[in-house]
């Protein structure tokens, strides 16, 4: 069967409108914890980047500006790792908090395969909507139940990476590194999924145009 052909955003469309909000939500208050982290230690490093996160909302609020839900999902976690760490009074229990959260998302994104909603299916309609038409086909369900599976490993991979540093490496090296090993390793899933849905749409008669791109007659 012959499907219409689907058109989606570009990847550097989608990345270009995300950079900002990745830099003031993850870059600066990584900069901060660090700059603290040389003058005032540890917990001056952390309640700072705490500090700088509230602060960039409320420079949205008073100017009215919308306030992004990756920061707003980062103030909130920030707070409560620092609340727990300040009660139980030790910087492990701080860095360990986000591992463990991590495993959970994991077991969500794996229990959400046999209960017929794949969470990467859910997440794909946040960034990129996708007609409903298009999401009900079988072709398209299977690839997200797949590509769901690939990120619960990618995030149990991610954690067991952290729990590693986090338990042989100082403070400062383990934070940098736990950042760069994140990255690599969603920059990767992503790149994957994405080839593997076209490849996958393809072989079901469905082609895929990326956003802009010159379409054959």
């Amino acid at each position: 069967m012959q499907h219409p052909p689907l058109e989606i955003p570009r990847l550097r469309a989608m990345a270009r409108h995300a950079l900002p909000n990745l830099v003031e939500g993850s870059l600066i208050p990584l900069a901060v914890f660090y700059g603290a982290l040389w003058l005032v230690g540890v917990w001056g490093g952390l309640v700072a980047a705490l500090v700088w996160t509230y602060v960039a909302i409320a420079r949205r609020l008073v100017t009215r500006t919308p306030v992004p839900g990756l920061l707003v999902l980062g103030a909130a976690g920030m707070t409560a790792r620092t609340v727990v760490a300040a009660v139980s009074g030790s910087v492990f229990v701080y860095f360990l908090q986000p591992t463990l959260t991590t495993v959970l998302i994991a077991g969500v994104f794996l229990a959400s395969v046999p209960a017929g909603r794949p969470l990467a299916e859910r997440l794909a309609g946040d960034f990129c909507p996708l007609p409903e038409s298009f999401m009900g086909s079988p072709p398209v369900r299977r690839f997200f139940a797949r590509i769901t599976v690939l990120w619960a490993f990618v995030q149990l991979t991610n954690a067991t990476v952290s729990v590693w540093l986090l338990m042989t490496q100082p403070v400062g090296t383990y934070v940098m590194a736990k950042t760069v090993v994140s990255w690599l390793l969603t920059g990767g899933a992503v790149l994957v999924s994405t080839l593997y849905f076209k490849r996958s749409m393809h072989s079901n008669g469905i082609t895929v145009h990326w956003r802009g791109a010159p379409r054959a007659a």
